[in-house]
C-alpha cells in the first residue's frame, strides 16, 4: 500500500498527499515498509556499478573499487539516507507551530512528508547502474528539484497551512536539507580519516 504512493506521487500528486495525510501511517512502519526499501536502491546500484562496472574520468581508465571498499561506502551511504530522512522529518514536525501546523506528538506527517518528498532522489539511483559522472548528477538534480517541488505542494495538504505559509516553511525545510546534506558529507570524509575511504582497484 505504501509503495503505491511512489507511482501515485509522479501522477497525480495533490490526491496522493490527501491519500497519504489520511493514512497517517506510523513513522515505524513508513519507515520499514517505504523508506527501508527505497532508499537501498542508490546504494545497492552503486555498490554494482563501482565494484563490477568501473567508471572512466578523463583519459578513459577504467576506475573501480576494491569490493570491501564499494559495500563499505554503500553501506554508510544507506545509514546516511534513512538518517536524513528522519531529521527532515523531525524538522518538519519541530517547525509546525512557528508557520500554523500542528506539531505532533508522534512526527507521523512530518515523517510522511519527508520520506515521500524524497521519492525521486529514492528512484534516481536506478540511475547508478550507468556509472557516467555527468549523466548521474543531471538525473540526481533533476530528482532533488521534483523532490523539492513535491515537498513545497505536499506542505500545505500534509500539514494542514495555508499555501502563503507553505512557501515560506519550504523554503525553511530547504535550508534545513541542504544543512543535512552538507553534515553526511563532513562526516564521511571523517570517517574516511578512519579508514572508510574509498580503495581502488589497480
Amino acid at each position: 500500500m505504501l509503495l503505491s504512493h511512489a507511482f501515485g506521487l509522479f501522477t497525480h500528486p495533490d490526491d496522493e498527499w490527501i491519500s497519504i495525510r489520511k493514512e497517517h501511517a506510523p513513522p515505524r512502519r513508513l519507515y520499514v515498509a517505504y523508506v527501508l526499501v527505497l532508499a537501498a536502491i542508490a546504494p545497492i546500484c552503486a555498490y554494482i556499478s563501482t565494484a563490477h562496472f568501473g567508471w572512466t574520468v578523463g583519459n578513459d581508465r577504467l576506475i573501480k573499487l576494491t569490493e570491501i571498499s564499494a559495500l563499505q561506502l554503500s553501506i554508510l551511504t544507506y545509514f546516511a539516507m534513512l538518517v536524513g530522512v528522519f531529521a527532515l522529518g523531525y524538522a518538519i514536525n519541530w517547525m509546525a507551530k512557528t508557520y500554523g501546523a500542528v506539531e505532533e506528538h508522534v512526527p507521523s506527517n512530518g515523517i510522511a512528508l519527508a520520506s515521500y518528498s524524497c521519492t525521486p532522489l529514492f528512484l534516481a539511483g536506478f540511475a547508478l547502474l550507468y556509472p557516467v559522472p555527468w549523466f548521474n548528477a543531471i538525473v540526481f538534480l533533476v530528482a532533488a528539484c521534483y523532490g523539492a517541488w513535491l515537498m513545497f505542494d505536499g506542505l500545505p495538504i500534509v500539514m494542514g497551512i495555508e499555501k502563503e505559509r507553505a512557501v515560506m516553511y519550504g523554503g525553511a525545510l530547504l535550508t534545513v536539507a541542504l544543512v543535512i546534506l552538507v553534515s553526511t558529507r563532513v562526516g564521511s570524509v571523517l570517517l574516511w580519516n578512519f579508514g572508510f575511504g574509498p580503495v581502488f582497484t589497480h
